[in-house]
This record gives C-alpha cells, structure tokens and sequence, in this order.
C-alpha cells in the first residue's frame, strides 16, 4: 500500500502549525497524512485530527509517543485556542444546558476544603467520516459524510495541581451534557461494582453511541429483556461467529488450549480454547476436582473436547508442563496417536526467566529496581513530579507473564534513565520535602551513578533475546510454529556473544533445564525444516536430524503408507531445490513472503508436502495470555435451576468470546490502564510497598495523584514483527549440539511428546 502513496507539496495556504510535522500523501483520490515521527498514517480527520495525535489528546487518535515535548506542548496551546476562539463566537445561552444552574458550578468539600470547578464549555467541531448515518426530521436515514465531535479544552501536560484543591487536576468534561453523563455512568459503574477498565471494552462506546442515536425516546432494557431476547440474539450471533472457523479448522488444522484458573473450594476451571490461523475462540469450561483423581478428570476432558472439536482437525494439545496435566495429554495420544501434546512454549520461556532472575547477580540488580519504583508509587508528590518528566510513561511495562514483566520494566526504567536523572536534578524535586529525607538522597546517588545503569544494560541486553522469543511464541498476528526454532537459536547465540566466555553456560544450561520437554518436539523442528527462509541457509548436515523429527510428524500426520511415500519423494525436491523450489522467483520469495504464503505459492510441485507444511506451520506454540473472567463460570456451580445453568453457561461462552475477539482483532489499540490498579497483579512488586511506613497519608492522598496522561504502562502498541529479526544462517554446531545429540539418542523418535 505505501508503494502507492504519491508525495503532496504543501501549499503556502496551510497555516495550521501541525502541517510543519506530517506528510501529506495521495492515494487515489483520497488524502492521508502521516506522522512525521512515528510513522503513523491518518487516513481521515484531517489536520485537526494529527493534531489532537501529537498533543497526546485521547478520544479520536492514538497519542503520538516520540513527539518532541516542546512540540505536544505547542499542539495542545494551539489546540486550547482554537477551542476558547470558537467558543467566544457562540452565544451566552448556549454554552450551558440543563445542567444545575447556569455557569454550573459543581462544589465538593475534600479535606474540609470547599473546591469548586466551573464547567468549561466548548462548541462542537465538524470532522469528517464517511461511516456515520444521521436520521432526518421525517425519520427516514441517510448517509452523512460528517459527524459532530465535541471538543474539549485541555490544559497542559506540565501543569501541577495544587494539593488544597484536588479536584482541579480532573480534567473538565467537554460540556455540561457530557458531565452529566460521565457522572450517570460512574453512579452505574459504582452501584454494579464495574472495575474502571470496563471501559475499555470495545462495546463501550457503540452502547453509548447506540443510545445518544435514540434521542429522547431511548428506553433500557429490562431484565427479562437482557436475560431472554437478548440474551439469545447475542448467542445466536456468536454461534454463528464461531462455525465460521470450523471450516478454517478442516483446511489447516487447528491446536486445542487448556488452561486453567483456581475457583475455591477445591476446584480448578479449565477453560479449552482453539486455535488457527485465522483466530482463536473460546470452546468450553470445566470444573475439575484438586487431588487425586484430577488425571483421570482431565483425559476424559481432553478426549471430550478433542471428538467435539474432530479428531481429523486437531493437530496438537497444548497445556501447562504441570504433572497432572502431562500425564493426561500423553494419554490422550495413546488414545489418539495422529495427535501431538506440547508443553505451552511461552510458560517454559517465563521459567527461563524467572530462573535467570534468582541468579544472584541478576537478583540484586532486579531488587535495586523494585525500591526505586516503588518508592515513586508510594508517594503521591513523587508520582506526579515522575509522570511530568517522563509524560505520563510510567515504569511497569505489563508482559505476557509475571516474569517477563519484571524484565521489561527493567528495559522500560533504563530506556527512562536521562529522564529519571533530570527529575531528581530539577528544582522541583529539589524543593520537594522528599528530596531531603534518606529515601529522597537514596534515590538521587542510585540514579545519578553509573554502576547501577551498568547493572541494568548487562541483565537486559542477556534478557532481551529470551524477550523477543516469548513475543514471537505468543504473537497474536501470525502463527508462532515456523519460528520457535530459530528464536530459541537466536537467543542462545545472543547470550553467547553477550558473554563471550563460557559464562554464558550457566544461562544456557538454565534455557536447556525448562526446555527440555520441547528440546526434540517434532512440530517445533518440522516448522523450522519446512521454512524456506530458515531451511535454505542451513550449512552442512544441520538438515539431516531436523529431517528425522519431520518424519516422525508425517508418520503421526498422514497414517496413509501411499502418501507418506509420495511425500519422501516431494522432501527429496524441496531438499534438492528441484522444479518450482529452484525458481528464481521462489527463490526471493523466500525472504518476501511468510512460509505459508509460499508454500501456496509453490504447491503445484508438491501438493502433499504443501498441504502438511501448511498445516504444520499454522499451528500456534502457547496458550492464550488473557485472563478471562471467570465470573460466569464460577457461578454456574452450585445447586441451581437446570435452565438457569443452561443460561450461565451460553453466558460464559458469549463474554469468553467477545473478550478472544478483541483480543484478535486487526484493530485493536492498547488499552488505558494503571500500573497501581490492583488487577496487574503481575506488577505488584513494582508499584506495592510493604514496608511499615512512619508518616500517616492522609485518607484522601490518592486525590493527589495526577492522571497519567494517555497509558501509563504501554509506550506504544508493539508493532515490531520479530520474526524479521531472526534472519538466517545457523551455523554455530555448539547450539544445535543439544538437539544433534538428544535426536541420535532416541534415533530421531520423540519419546516425551508422543
């Protein structure tokens, strides 16, 4: 697509300040513009709407995340302007509507303290969009190629609130209409006990818009509404959804997920999940008694789900390495042998990780970190001088899993190092009560000195190769089987180069320990051996023991001896570059298109190896990293109405997979959340001082606290495909010694995950 966006002069017409840092492109007919410092592309709102981008304004654009600060400032000055211009031009009456009084002057008493806050009014602004239908005064629609957008005005990313007055450091709402419904919102969230992140749901916002299209005459649904009618549109429209992949499952195969969740009283939910190529849905939920006899409860689960989903579909079963859990999935092989059981590859990552962190050099260095940050999130005054340097880019940086959490909020406060420094040398730190204690003086010679920082490059840059693998193994956009291989090399050959002496052994002997039940996993090497890309720049007789564990997958894949015997045949062109594999063409494909696209590409000569390789590299390494709320499977144990189960039960399938399909959407952007929430628990050591405090916050210390300007924990949403990274050539015989060995060992048979 980028090919094809033709460059646009600026004209001398364009005054906006905004048009000094875009591109204006041309595709067609339409105009887009372009960030000129993170590269994103607006392909609509105009200048108005890059604007709001590089000020960090949430609501119509993701905040820009490399902008200069001079720059956002500017952008949010102009953006005020342009704001208190176009509401001068309106008229008294119209600023404010039924909201309370005029001028509407909302009083709150905080601390014996009386804070009152005017309601800014802002006018509406005119944006763009082809995608919105008005309703005309008869009642009929039409298509309009505008909507109304409410502006705001925004102060500035530096200013402080004072501390007699907290309320002033909230933001005002856009206009009197838009507190009031702010506030019928938060009253709902309350009354129901809805966590602030719910607003993160993709099905917020169209709710709302829902019910503003309505007018006057919109009324709610009742509770036999939402438990009946509703209820059954919802589940008839996710049926729906998921028989869409069944198809998808016979063409490519599929990986059926087992994960689990502790409920009480002595029950575990297991949640089963499959996956493909195409996305992953939520199949089913089960309670499973803890102790003995959970084997036997867990294989005839497995052997349940695997029939439902179709023993011919299913390609692996992917669960915990937990004993019970090992036991019942090669159970479930002897069962059904043309089925795989892999230990989830991201779970084995993470204990690599956490083992490296128990190292004692490691473990000091990961200590040192903790106490700085939480002594920044255990004072409110701290936090808000923090967030002002840093604009808003707070430490914790969420993973996938506890453990690389710690690692990458260690990357995250070394990225935030120059930023760090200049907090505490600014003057408001230094006329800061804080700076003057011992903890204050603590944090001033651990930040300003080098022996820390050192510290904190070495561990990251060993930890970083292990990083980069887990984000590749738990990729949300393509199938991780192809590159598994290749990651795990890449990280033992980074370290190596790290450490250079034979240090670099104590890392790989803890990788080799906690990847021991995956070290000769067939699919794992059939995804590397059938990658053009990874295949072809082999040397020597790399190939030969990678080809043994391809072999064990055609003969557990396709139990027919025909085609097993056509597809030796085809291994021995694709090994030998023979037909179309030697085309040049094919050849640069290798590097161009991802192994599946070029094995469709190139299937003509060999459509059984083709159709296996597909199949093979379609296929996920991980479980699913989501938490799911297990509200409505907790609640269907119990003595209940059969119906009423029934219900709990189409409830539970219908949330589990709303949240997979935002999960796996194309669009999803990151969500808004706050490291000192107590639902990331995986952080908690990061932002939780448990330390006994001698000074007493007051009641209302967290009022303090400056909103974090746009997300707090994510700098920007991960675009950086990782499997680019792995380029080619293996060439260093002391990584694939391991697997060279164990393969000679067993004669190429993998006898731990059959």
């Amino acid at each position: 697509m980028a090919s094809n966006m033709e460059p646009v002069p600026l004209t001398s017409h364009k005054h906006d300040p905004a048009w000094k840092h875009c591109d204006m492109f041309k595709t067609g007919d339409r105009v887009q513009l372009k960030c000129k410092y993170c590269g994103k592309i607006f392909k609509g709102g105009g200048i108005h709407r890059i604007k709001e981008h590089l000020a960090g304004l949430k609501g119509n654009a993701a905040t820009c995340l490399r902008v200069q600060s001079d720059v956002r400032m500017q952008m949010l000055e102009s953006l005020n302007g342009v704001a208190v211009k176009k509401r001068k031009k309106k008229k008294p009456s119209g600023e404010m509507t039924s909201y309370g009084n005029a001028g509407a002057i909302v009083g709150d008493r905080v601390n014996n303290i009386c804070v009152e806050e005017e309601m800014l009014p802002v006018p509406e602004m005119v944006e763009h969009e082809v995608d919105v239908y008005t309703d005309r005064e008869d009642g009929s629609t039409f298509k309009s190629g505008y909507r109304k957008k409410k502006g705001r005005v925004r102060k500035a990313i530096g200013a402080v609130a004072s501390d007699a007055a907290p309320l002033s450091m909230l933001e005002p709402c856009q206009n009197a209409i838009s507190n009031s419904v702010h506030m019928a919102v938060g009253r709902f969230f309350m009354d129901v006990g809805l966590p602030a992140e719910a607003a993160n749901s993709a099905y917020f916002q169209p709710m709302v818009d829902a019910i503003a299209s309505s007018g006057t005459d919109a009324s709610v649904p009742s509770y036999h509404d939402l438990s009946s009618w509703v209820l059954k549109n919802i589940v008839y429209e996710t049926r729906n959804d998921v028989e869409q992949f069944k198809g998808i499952w016979e063409r490519t195969g599929c990986t059926v997920l087992v994960d689990n969740s502790n409920s009480g009283n002595d029950k575990i939910v297991v949640n089963f999940f499959v996956y493909c190529s195409e996305g992953t849905i939520f199949f089913r939920s089960a309670n499973v008694s803890v102790g003995t006899g959970s084997t036997d409860e867990l294989y005839e689960l497995f052997k349940e789900t695997v029939e439902q989903v179709g023993v011919k579909n299913v390609v692996q079963l992917i669960t915990r390495g937990d004993d019970e859990y090992s036991i019942a999935g090669k159970r479930l092989v002897d069962t059904y042998p043309s089925i795989f059981w892999s230990p989830c590859a991201s779970h084995c990552i993470d204990l690599m990780l956490h083992d490296m962190g128990e190292l004692p050099v490691v473990k000091v260095i990961l200590d040192q970190a903790k106490l700085i940050s939480r002594y920044i999130y255990s004072n409110s005054a701290v936090l808000n001088i923090f967030r002002k340097h840093t604009l808003g880019v707070d430490l914790p940086d969420k993973g996938f899993t506890p453990s690389s959490s710690d690692f990458m909020t260690l990357r995250r406060m070394l990225n935030l190092r120059h930023k760090l420094q200049l907090m505490v040398t600014s003057e408001e730190w230094m006329a800061s009560p804080c700076s003057k204690k011992a903890e204050g003086f603590a944090l001033l010679d651990c930040i300003t000195g080098q022996s820390f920082w050192s510290a904190c490059t070495s561990v990251t840059n060993l930890t970083d190769p292990l990083l980069r693998l887990l984000k590749i193994v738990c990729s949300e956009k393509k199938p991780a089987m192809g590159f598994v291989y290749a990651g795990l090399y890449r990280a033992k050959e980074a370290i190596k180069k790290q450490l250079v002496t034979t240090e670099y052994l104590v890392y790989w002997n803890i990788i080799d320990r906690r990847w021991a039940q995956l070290k000769r996993h067939p699919l794992h090497a059939a995804g590397f051996y059938l990658n053009p890309k990874f295949f072809y720049s082999l040397e020597g007789d790399a190939h030969l023991y990678t080809r043994s564990l391809v072999y064990d997958c055609i003969e557990k894949l396709v139990p027919d001896p025909t085609i097993q015997d056509e597809l030796m045949k085809e291994t021995a062109s694709y090994h030998g570059c023979l037909g179309d594999f030697g085309r040049k063409m094919a050849i640069r494909a290798r590097d161009a298109l991802p192994p599946i696209d070029w094995w469709l590409a190139c299937r003509g000569a060999c459509p059984n190896l083709a159709r296996l390789a597909i199949r093979i590299l379609s296929q996920t390494c991980s479980l699913v990293h989501h938490k799911l709320d297990q509200g409505p499977v907790e609640s269907i144990s119990g003595r209940k109405n059969i119906f009423v189960r029934q219900r709990l039960e189409d409830i539970a399938f219908v949330r589990h997979n709303m949240q997979m399909k935002q999960l796996f959407s194309a669009n999803k952007e990151e969500e808004n959340v706050d490291p000192i929430a107590s639902e990331h628990t995986d952080i908690a050591e990061w932002v939780v001082d448990d330390t006994t405090s001698t000074e007493n916050p007051s009641p209302s210390e967290w009022m303090k606290i400056d909103p974090p300007f746009a997300d707090a924990m994510h700098s920007g949403p991960d675009t950086c495909d990782y499997t680019e990274d792995l380029g080619t050539g293996f060439d260093d015989n002391e990584i694939f010694d391991w697997d060279k060995g164990s393969a000679e060992e067993t004669g190429g048979k993998n006898n731990d995950t059959q």
